[in-house]
């Protein structure tokens, strides 16, 4: 009994890690995790749920489990494939064993978008919303490559310097130095229209809307959580953007 219960803890918490970390909101979270519980027949579970940490209890045997959330990304496909599996244990088709296992193999065998069609979706994304808020057709190209090549120094950053916030920051340079240095040689024509279209992708628009969500859904800690690292991430953006003029000495 009391490994049966440790196991089901160790699920129901992979699977809410899993969620939290790729950009699921708190509510659905916590709903996917008792649903876990009661499908296994604990149907007085405790779950609560915040930005970095996730607690279990089971009611019934005074079981508790902690685990921490560190990285916050946003791949719906794992979600989809953590929901996917929770209705197969629901259905009685997998095993809680099984279930747990297949959990584990998420990160592994979830396919993600190869990196060369995230660089060319963040450059048609800059471009195309460069039009949108008023750019010129003229300035396609130049805010098309200006969006990949910042995209992907984020990426690179992120990767190379584990510093939160600094990817944000030098993409956002690299984004600055470029759109300047194109006006300047008479490749494009408003410096405002390729920055304004270059940094959408960089934008956390996600993580503002999952924060609203929790605060409406009253998860306040949560929501508050994710709202603060979304302005944190705006700012560097912002100070990125504000050292290339203050370097270049302004528009001209």
């Amino acid at each position: 009994m009391q490994e049966t219960d440790e196991l089901l803890l160790e699920t129901c918490l992979l699977a809410g890690k899993i969620m939290m970390e790729n950009g699921s909101e708190v509510y659905r979270v916590e709903d996917t995790m008792n649903r876990i519980a009661a499908n296994a027949g604990e149907a007085n579970s405790i779950s609560y749920v915040t930005a970095t940490g996730i607690f279990m209890g089971l009611r019934s045997s005074h079981y508790a489990q902690v685990e921490n959330v560190h990285d916050r990304v946003i791949n719906l496909e794992k979600i989809v494939a953590v929901n996917r599996l929770s209705r197969s244990f629901a259905e009685k088709q997998i095993t809680l064993p099984q279930l747990y296992a297949s959990l584990k193999k998420i990160n592994q065998v979830t396919p993600s978008f190869p990196l060369w069609l995230q660089v060319l979706s963040a450059g048609v994304v800059s471009s195309t919303l460069m039009i949108i808020f008023g750019g010129n057709w003229s300035d396609f190209i130049v805010t098309f490559f200006i969006g990949s090549i910042g995209f992907i120094t984020g990426l690179w950053v992120k990767k190379a310097i584990d510093i939160r916030f600094l990817d944000m920051f030098v993409a956002s340079l690299v984004i600055g130095c470029l759109a300047i240095l194109s006006v300047r040689g008479g490749l494009a024509g408003n410096v405002d229209n390729l920055i304004i279209g270059a940094v959408m992708p960089l934008v956390p628009g996600v993580a503002i809307t999952n924060s609203f969500r929790d605060i409406l859904a009253g998860h306040l800690i949560s929501g508050t959580a994710r709202g603060t690292e979304a302005i944190f991430t705006a700012a560097a953006i912002g100070v990125g953007i504000a050292t290339v003029f203050t370097l270049f000495g302004g528009l001209s």
